[in-house]
This record gives structure tokens, sequence and C-alpha cells, in this order.
């Protein structure tokens, strides 16, 4: 959706799972045009992308993970795990295929 007064597009997340509430938890307050607004870390995207799982998505996890060296991979790593076996697919192999692509 979209914020009319700063023209900003918005996303929400609504906290229903521990994972979510972690990831509002962590999200970095900023302010855009005098509007404070929360961002996702990058960890957060990387998962919420591998998750989604459309090509797109895994396009822009490598382009996030080539310019972004810097990320907490065991923290990835725990989550994609718990979301592997709650919606009985694994995670986790795209995640290492899509490291293993962007550190080459």
């Amino acid at each position: 959706m979209y914020d009319k007064q700063s023209g900003i597009r918005v996303d929400l997340i609504f906290s229903f799972s521990p994972y979510e509430r972690q990831a509002i938890e962590r999200s970095t307050p900023t302010k855009i045009n005098d509007h404070a607004v929360q961002y996702a870390t990058l960890e957060d995207v990387l998962i919420h992308k591998i998750v989604a799982g459309r090509p797109r998505d895994i396009e822009g996890t490598k382009a996030i993970m080539v310019k972004n060296t810097k990320y907490d991979v065991p923290y990835i790593e725990k989550w994609l795990d718990v979301f592997s076996q709650s919606l009985a697919k694994d995670f986790l192999i795209t995640f290492k295929d899509v490291l293993k692509q962007s550190t080459q």
C-alpha cells in the first residue's frame, strides 16, 4: 500500500508468530521526509525472499548477498529451518545454493 501523505510504499507485518515478533523487534528505525519508518534487517529480508521462493525473489536474494557480504548466517539458518519443518519444504537448501553462488 502507499502512504498518501508521503508517497512511500508500505509493507505491513502483523506479529502472529515468534519469528514475526522477533523480525519486528530487530527492525531498524529511520525517518523519511519526517516520517518514522521501520526497515526489516538484511537477514529478515533474505528470509522473506527465500520463503516466498519466486524466481525474482531468489534472484533478489542473490543480488543482496553479493552486495552485502556481512550477515548473520546462523540467524538465517535457524529461522529457515523452522519454516522448513512447518511448511515441509527445505528452505535451507535454497539458502545454501544462493550463498554458494553469491560467494563465487
